[in-house]
């Protein structure tokens, strides 16, 4: 795999495929897809998160009444996914492009891919905790279809 270039490399390789200094604009567009694809995925998966607590609303207490490890695993698949939503939602700080004012061409793209940077590091950690969290409750949901519903044990139910 090709390493990551620095950010600085990176906005004067930008700035030579887009024809140079003159062209910020053009560059700035490109850069500016960017977040949207970012924006559209964090999107996508807080839709995820949002349908995880939903259905522990509804079903959490079944599964959980199904054993120690149905609970755990869901226990530790919420804490997951809340974690994520915390990290998604403190990072959600809006920074528009037009605000990275600077003189000089290079400084303001190495600044805004900089940024871009961090943005898609607090993304890649948000990706991680979702799907550690929906692992865990995954196997809590898969716990409760092995053992089946203490509850119904409990009153006779078949």
């Amino acid at each position: 795999m090709d390493p990551i270039p620095s950010p600085e490399e990176e906005a004067t390789q930008l700035l030579q495929q887009q024809g140079g200094v003159g062209h910020l604009a053009d560059c700035t567009r490109l850069l500016s897809t960017q977040f949207v694809v970012m924006q559209t995925r964090a999107h996508l998966l807080l839709t995820l998160a949002t349908i995880v607590l939903t259905i522990t609303g509804f079903s959490g207490p079944r599964i959980a009444s199904s054993g120690l490890f149905a609970r755990t695993s869901m226990a530790m698949g919420l804490v997951f996914v809340l974690l994520a939503v915390v990290i998604l939602l403190s990072s959600m700080r809006i920074r528009w492009l037009t605000q990275f004012i600077d003189s000089d061409a290079h400084r303001v793209l190495t600044a805004i891919i900089a940024y871009r940077n961090r943005k898609t590091r607090l993304y890649l950690i948000y990706l991680t905790l979702i799907i550690v969290g929906l692992g865990c409750y995954v196997a809590a949901v898969i716990a409760y279809l092995i053992t089946g519903d203490a509850l119904d044990h409990l009153h006779g139910a078949v």
